[in-house]
């Protein structure tokens, strides 16, 4: 097995690489986002379902994506939802009509064979976007919505406020309700399950960098809302911002062996911000290691794969979440990865490292999702 040493940062080169990124995702959202313009539902109700809006994203060779994904275009909608006073946005991705509902990738164990779109609820993914990033961002790098259509799921990129999410329990100026996200991406699944029928039992989340912070918070703090969920270059913050897995989850932890953004090791001294504060985080291993605890989990095995080395705790026998079975916590450390979506075809902003090819991370996640025990 390979050893990694997390490349040294210093301050002035991490602020520079911030500012790129803030920088970088407008142009790239403002050319998927026209489209979209108009389009938004009535922001007076949260009770109705989202209208379809014309797709940003084009069928399969007109915008990129990771290698295995369905070439057929998916149905895109935007929506609203009014939570805590604020009008809060999302899009959402419905399967085509044709995909099974019971689609047995992600379908429980007791659940009968395929069915039709009307027959059944759907499995649902929330997907959140990076710091400085949007969900139009995250949808294009990632292509989640076509690899989760061709298994029947919805998926919801929500919009986080400032471009950024609340993935630490510590208030700040900016962000002085720190559970502000937490209650949203609640209200959001509520939402959803009420109006587009999603599987309460089949709630996942995912996201890179903050956004992957984010679905390690929402993991750790509500293990019984979500199946599972996975990090993409994101970690659990640290100090005073410091959020602890409460319970048993399933999770997967995907980091680049050469991210010179938030390293490997982690990040506990980050840099002053003059925008919003730069969480510290401890180490993606460290992140992994504090869910297999709150699992039970025994020791670890790890097994060096054709271009990353993976370590996985099998949760106790005795750690179910309600009726679901029992899963892993997973590390994934990508060789030659930097602070990138592996198996994207999108150019990462420069400074971000390289983006490894010999992973897709869209489908190992889904697949993680669909057997996160195997």
């Amino acid at each position: 097995m390979r050893s990694f040493r997390a490349p040294a940062l210093r301050a002035p080169a991490l602020r520079d690489l911030v500012l790129r990124v803030r920088r970088w995702p407008g142009v790239l959202a403002l050319a998927l986002a026209l489209p979209l313009a108009g389009c938004a539902t009535d922001s007076r109700s949260d009770s109705g379902r989202p209208d379809a809006v014309p797709s940003a994203v084009g069928p399969s060779g007109t915008g990129g994506g990771t290698g295995s994904s369905t070439a057929t275009s998916v149905p895109q909608v935007r929506g609203q939802l009014r939570v805590d006073g604020d009008i809060r946005q999302y899009l959402l991705n419905r399967p085509p009509a044709s995909a099974p509902a019971s689609a047995s990738a992600l379908a429980p164990a007791s659940a009968p064979g395929s069915a039709s779109a009307d027959d059944g609820p759907r499995p649902l993914l929330i997907a959140f976007h990076g710091r400085g990033a949007d969900a139009a961002e995250l949808r294009a790098k990632t292509r989640l919505e076509r690899a989760a259509a061709a298994r029947g799921m919805l998926v919801a990129f929500p919009e986080g406020l400032d471009h950024g999410w609340g993935a630490g329990a510590q208030a700040t100026k900016q962000r002085p309700d720190p559970g502000l996200d937490v209650r949203f991406t609640e209200a959001l699944i509520k939402h959803l399950v009420r109006t587009e029928r999603a599987d309460p039992e089949r709630v996942y989340a995912a996201g890179f960098s903050n956004g992957g912070s984010m679905a390690l918070r929402m993991a750790a703090e509500r293990p019984a809302l979500l199946a599972g969920a996975a990090s993409v270059s994101g970690q659990l913050p640290a100090g005073d911002a410091a959020v602890k897995p409460t319970g048993p989850i399933p999770v997967m932890v995907v980091y680049g062996a050469d991210d010179p953004v938030r390293p490997l090791a982690g990040l506990p001294s980050p840099p002053p911000d003059p925008e919003e504060p730069i969480l510290p985080t401890v180490s993606a291993r460290d992140s992994a290691e504090a869910f297999a605890a709150a699992g039970g989990a025994g020791e670890p095995v790890t097994r060096e794969e054709k271009g990353y080395d993976r370590t996985v705790w099998r949760l106790a026998d005795d750690a179910p979440v309600g009726d679901r079975p029992h899963g892993t916590v997973r590390l994934l450390v990508v060789h030659d990865a930097g602070h990138t979506w592996p198996g994207s075809s999108v150019p990462p902003p420069e400074g971000f490292g390289p983006v490894s090819k010999a992973l897709d991370a869209t489908d190992t996640i889904l697949d993680f999702f669909a057997a996160p025990g195997r």
